[in-house]
């Protein structure tokens, strides 16, 4: 139910954290993965990785805020493996934090274009060519930030990833017809290198108090983000669409 055989997907932010570990999963499962990000030299590592466990990976450099880039990666994946069939639009920045009255108008913007933009332009090229397929699952990474919980000093990210959510929802209302699901997953804090956990300076005292905000009582590991994907990807999805699926440790609901 979880498998991906025959099956061509594109993952972008691909280079580490969860894009990197969605991507070797979902070669695990079968498909064949076109992976993006702006490194590379950690793009090339990746897909080495995964041709020798045996799977299939065309790397693609680029920015997830030029739309050739997006064309691009989406003809990429219909010359060289004939269609697309998944997308995972995970490639996003925190951004600079800070208030909304002492926050410049570019780092605004850069943070909305990264993370919001992105993924107007990967839908833009991705849904016409899962179309052609007869269907296909589309993907986006957001978070329960703006959604469930506001942080102080995180205008910008929060509304860029809730306009993830809305963007979710109308892509599935307007596609389902033509066999395309969309669905946002909202992970909770995990390890990956873009974590305030891992930030300069961070110590332990950092990870612990994050850590307690989530009901679990610790963060997720990005290969378990990574199944949660895998989910929305699948056919164990087949009728889950505009949905904003929480993988986020209870951090939504917890109060002790």
């Amino acid at each position: 139910m979880f498998s991906l055989v025959n099956k061509v997907a594109i993952v972008t932010g691909a280079s580490s954290g969860i894009g990197r570990a969605t991507a070797i999963l979902f070669a695990e499962q079968g498909a064949r993965v076109v992976i993006a990000a702006r490194r590379q030299a950690e793009l090339d590592t990746l897909a080495g990785e995964i041709a020798e466990a045996g799977g299939e990976a065309l790397a693609l450099a680029g920015d997830v805020r030029d739309e050739a880039y997006a064309r691009a990666l989406v003809e990429l994946a219909v010359k060289k493996f004939g269609g697309l069939d998944i997308a995972f639009n995970n490639a996003g920045i925190v951004g600079n934090a800070g208030s909304v009255p002492d926050m410049a108008l570019e780092s605004w913007r850069e943070t909305l274009d990264t993370n919001l933009t992105s993924a107007f332009l990967g839908a833009k090229y991705q849904v016409p060519a899962m179309i052609d397929r007869g269907g296909g699952s589309l993907i986006f990474t957001s978070t329960f930030v703006g959604h469930t919980v506001g942080f102080p000093g995180m205008a910008a990210y929060a509304a860029s990833k809730a306009g993830l959510i809305g963007l979710t929802q109308v892509l599935a209302a307007e596609y389902g017809a033509k066999g395309v699901r969309v669905n946002a997953l909202l992970p909770g804090g995990t390890d990956t290198p873009a974590s305030i956990t891992n930030a300069p300076g961070a110590g332990p005292e950092v990870l612990a108090f994050v850590e307690g905000l989530h009901a679990l009582k610790r963060i997720a590991k990005p290969e378990e983000i990574a199944r949660s994907a895998l989910y929305l990807a699948s056919e164990a999805s087949a009728f889950t669409t505009g949905a904003a699926l929480l993988a986020d440790g209870g951090v939504s609901i917890n109060r002790t």
